[in-house]
């Protein structure tokens, strides 16, 4: 059984950790901003689906092999440096999007909802992040670590959600602005572009 004060720590912190620019929450407003709240929430989903899978890696000890393998690290970091150069390929040469006023987006809900799902497993310093972040907060005397360790996943994949999810709705508000203006669409859509080309270059030269 988790302690109380235990979950509330843990929870303080990945709100902070949730909040702190990073590549997945720039992801999220950035898609917001271009296609509309639904299409933030639908990448922020995917999001959630990818730390399900650092979080029952960290819990079955799989992260391991990539804080210890240099070249397991060293593919997984350059097939997301190279989703994330095609992600700003295709914001370069596109057109203004189409956003109507509800939030609805004009590209294929998997996509988007897949998109959040590549960009966060094929981060494999969410793994490691994972790895040294959840022990902390296991105590060997509360039951097994193992468990624990995927409830405390679970918890933070909930606060992700809630805060990631808050950034799309607060971004949302940039795209119903976008509507009226295709000049402005289209400007955005090169910004989105270099962002992710940005982050491609700061996942490629990333080290353990």
């Amino acid at each position: 059984m988790l302690a109380i004060d235990t979950v509330a720590l843990f929870c303080a912190a990945s709100v902070a950790l949730a909040l702190a620019p990073g590549p997945d929450n720039i992801f999220v407003l950035t898609q917001s901003a271009l296609y509309g709240r639904k299409a933030g929430l639908l990448v922020t989903a995917g999001l959630a689906t990818g730390l399900l899978v650092h979080t029952a890696a960290v819990s079955l000890g799989i992260a391991v092999i990539f804080q210890t393998s240099a070249l397991a690290f060293t593919m997984l970091k350059f097939v997301g440096a190279v989703y994330l150069l095609y992600l700003a390929w295709q914001a370069f040469r596109a057109d203004a999007a189409e956003i109507d006023g509800t939030g609805g987006t004009s590209l294929d809900s998997r996509r988007l909802y897949f998109r959040g799902v590549i960009m966060n497993i094929t981060n494999p310093k969410v793994a490691i992040f994972f790895l040294a972040f959840l022990p902390q907060f296991a105590d060997p005397a509360g039951g097994s670590i193992t468990l624990q360790m995927l409830m405390f996943g679970g918890i933070f994949i909930v606060v992700t959600f809630v805060v990631f999810g808050a950034i799309a709705w607060s971004a949302g508000f940039l795209g119903e602005w976008l509507q009226g203006s295709e000049k402005a669409q289209v400007i955005m859509n090169r910004i989105a572009g270099t962002v992710f080309a940005g982050l491609a270059l700061r996942l490629a030269t990333s080290e353990r």
